[in-house]
């Protein structure tokens, strides 16, 4: 079983799209067996909420309902999941100074290194933005899990 991890700021934005559309990709190719696949955020500040309502909207208008609730990364995570995904370098640095062990700082990836078709060095955080942002958001989640699911 391959367990992922996706993580942003405040999980309520671009951790919980991705799980979204990772565990509707895997549903889709019949391999949900396989995976366990979450999110979680390096801050605590929305603990417990559903995602930002944006994100809901963009994500139904495209099939995904989110219906996680942000939590925080604990230490348990490094010990749990195969490969820690972050959406930025922020994230990465962040995850990286959590990380208990060499071996748990070798599970940490960045999203956009699983880009097919957009080149992209980070996973912008839509929060602050437009809806433009919170499309372009999805469009490189959707591709970088295309990219995660052929590369597991």
């Amino acid at each position: 079983m391959k367990k992922i991890l996706f993580v942003c700021m405040g999980n309520i934005c671009r951790s919980p799209m991705a799980e979204a559309i990772m565990k509707k990709l895997v549903e889709e190719v019949g391999r949900s067996e396989e995976f366990v696949i979450d999110s979680a955020g390096i801050l605590r500040y929305h603990e417990g909420e559903l995602a930002d309502d944006r994100m809901r909207a963009h994500a139904a208008r495209r099939g995904y309902r989110l219906t996680h609730r942000s939590r925080p990364v604990r230490s348990v995570d490094f010990e749990t999941f195969d490969l820690i995904v972050g959406m930025d370098d922020r994230n990465i640095d962040d995850l990286r100074e959590r990380a208990p062990s060499i071996e748990a700082e070798q599970k940490i990836r960045r999203m956009t290194t699983y880009c097919i078709a957009h080149a992209a060095t980070h996973v912008p955080d839509p929060y602050y933005g437009g809806d433009a942002g919170f499309e372009h958001v999805i469009d490189l989640l959707e591709d970088a899990c295309r990219g995660l699911l052929l590369a597991v």
